[in-house]
């Protein structure tokens, strides 16, 4: 079957049809998405290789005795050993012997089939479209943030970046009651935020002030540079981006006005398919393209390119 696979450089290879294991189910992809982490792969990023991608939303093909099969699933991303301390206690993102979807140690889902433990999917409810499914894990990791920090309703928060993580970050915080600032570089993805009632700047012209969070979702080290700018003493500064390049971090800039720097990678499924089902939250504005998998070296090509929204993988509805 035709995959998108990274070893050295991105190409379209022909690799076996997988197996599940025990445990395990087939999935048949019906779209997956392309994400910023996907693009620092590309760079480096975690040194892997195989099949790329995480974002996904398909249809459960086998073994014929599962009870999923046939449905329409979601996918946590992280497989844990299942025996260490952290998946004891239902963790298995932080397990030392982790596998990660499409990065590390797995081979992802941009390829007609995949395979997945079946105690990481989630059944996608019939309201929810697919092009509204495959942002459930990007828009469980804009949930995340609210675990990170208390950002109850007043907290002045500013978002980072006006990609599609940070645009759904941003949403999220505006529901939730938070004062919602949002940076960006591109005013056509800053009116999509103005509808759940963020405030909204090109950077360039972000007025000064301090901010109880901020929250760096731009996908660049100079992006980090503004949270520390930006947030307040004493405030919290959440960092979603993952760069393949390393950070020079002067210490005194946390030290000194007692700022918290807070990692944020995965978050709920089931809340992000909630609200999704919800309707309360709209992600189909964020689709720049769909490209079908034959062209997934263009579709990577379009999503790298500054001011791209979301670029899908189109790989049919199953017959």
């Amino acid at each position: 079957m035709l995959s998108l696979f990274f070893e050295n450089s991105l190409k379209l290879k022909d690799i076996p049809r997988p197996e599940p294991g025990p445990g395990e189910v087939l999935i048949r992809v019906r779209l997956a998405g392309i994400c910023r982490t996907d693009l620092e792969v590309t760079q480096g990023y975690h040194s892997f290789r195989g099949v790329l991608g995480h974002e996904f939303v398909g249809e459960v093909a086998g073994p014929l005795d599962s009870p999923l099969k046939g449905r329409r699933v979601v996918g946590e991303i992280n497989v844990g050993c299942g025996r260490c301390d952290w998946c004891r206690r239902g963790v298995p993102g932080h397990c030392p012997e982790r596998q990660a979807l499409g990065l590390k140690g797995r081979n992802g889902v941009m390829a007609p089939f995949f395979t997945l433990p079946a105690a990481n999917l989630h059944p996608v409810p019939d309201e929810v479209p697919d092009e509204v499914a495959v942002f459930t894990e990007p828009l469980a990791a804009a949930l995340a943030v609210g675990e990170s920090a208390p950002l109850g309703p007043g907290a002045r928060v500013l978002v980072i970046g006006d990609g599609p993580l940070g645009l759904l970050i941003s949403w999220t915080l505006a529901l939730s009651g938070a004062a919602v600032h949002l940076a960006g570089h591109y005013s056509e993805h800053l009116a999509l935020a103005k509808p759940y009632g963020v405030i909204t700047y090109l950077e360039k012209e972000l007025p000064g002030g301090s901010y109880d969070a901020v929250v760096e979702a731009s996908g660049s080290p100079a992006g980090l540079d503004l949270a520390l700018a930006r947030v307040r003493s004493r405030g919290t500064v959440i960092l979603k981006s993952t760069y393949a390049a390393p950070y020079l971090l002067a210490p005194g800039s946390l030290v000194v006005p007692e700022v918290t720097l807070v990692g944020s990678r995965c978050g709920p499924f089931a809340a992000a398919l909630g609200l999704l089902k919800s309707g309360r939250l709209e992600p189909r504005p964020l689709i720049a393209r769909r490209q079908p998998l034959e062209r997934g070296l263009e579709a990577f090509e379009l999503a790298g390119r500054p001011g791209t929204l979301k670029v899908l993988l189109d790989l049919g509805t199953p017959a």
